[in-house]
């Protein structure tokens, strides 16, 4: 069964503060053990102050290759394209972070599974395994119980057969990681924030959770799953 630790911040810096330590902490100690560190990250708003902060740590950056968890299936300058982000954040020059190998979804390709399947080449040529084995996987959580683009009451939760597949939500197609890859990671952190995701880390917490209902409980890796949240996320966690 999955284990969880929760970590409750009192602040947005806080938050921001302690996942980027969190990030920084997991690269260093994979670059200690192999000759590169393969990570893939969140989209979205919350973890775009983390991002910043972890760009400037000064590790070993040109030994560390960044990939998505997932991504809209839009144009690379599209505002809601999360590789955009990235650019916008952890990577811009001149921070440290500038110096990572990032390896964005291929989305100016002709369809969203023609991105996918290359997406999923490109993963088994930086990652080593079978499935392909991140360190360091970093995940959000929606309101709905989502993670990545494994959305509930969609096919993309139940596929095991390959490495990534489109997910629909919100009314664009994504490619996105699938659960099977995501439980390889070595280490899975949670990033989880504000009132609205109260009920979905509840129910991520709580063992007799179905997964097809949050689908984020089916990312079961065999370390501990790190959860940091702010305070309007687990107020009905810590009520309870």
């Amino acid at each position: 069964m999955t284990r969880y630790r929760l970590q409750v911040c009192s602040s947005a810096d806080e938050l921001a503060c302690h996942c980027a330590e969190q990030i920084a902490l997991a690269i260093d100690q994979a670059l200690g053990q192999r000759d590169r560190c393969q990570i893939a990250l969140a989209g979205g708003e919350t973890p775009k102050s983390a991002y910043r902060l972890l760009a400037r740590q000064h590790l070993a950056w040109d030994r560390v290759d960044v990939l998505l968890g997932d991504e809209r299936w839009v144009p690379p300058q599209d505002p809601s394209s999360n590789a955009r982000m990235l650019r916008e954040t952890l990577l811009a020059a001149p921070e440290p972070g500038s110096h990572a190998r990032f390896h964005p979804v291929p989305t100016e390709l002709a369809d969203p599974q023609a991105s996918a399947a290359a997406f999923a080449e490109l993963l088994e040529t930086v990652c080593p395994g079978r499935p392909p084995q991140l360190d360091l996987v970093l995940l959000g959580l929606g309101d709905d119980g989502h993670t990545a683009s494994l959305f509930p009451g969609t096919s993309a939760p139940t596929v095991v057969d390959r490495w990534t597949t489109i997910g629909e939500g919100k009314g664009l197609p994504r490619v996105t990681l699938t659960a099977p890859v995501l439980s390889a990671a070595r280490r899975v952190i949670v990033l989880v924030s504000g009132s609205g995701k109260q009920t979905a880390l509840a129910r991520l917490l709580d063992p007799n959770e179905d997964p097809q209902r949050t689908p984020a409980r089916l990312v079961q890796p065999d370390s501990e799953v790190l959860v940091i949240a702010d305070q309007a996320a687990a107020t009905e966690v810590c009520q309870a």
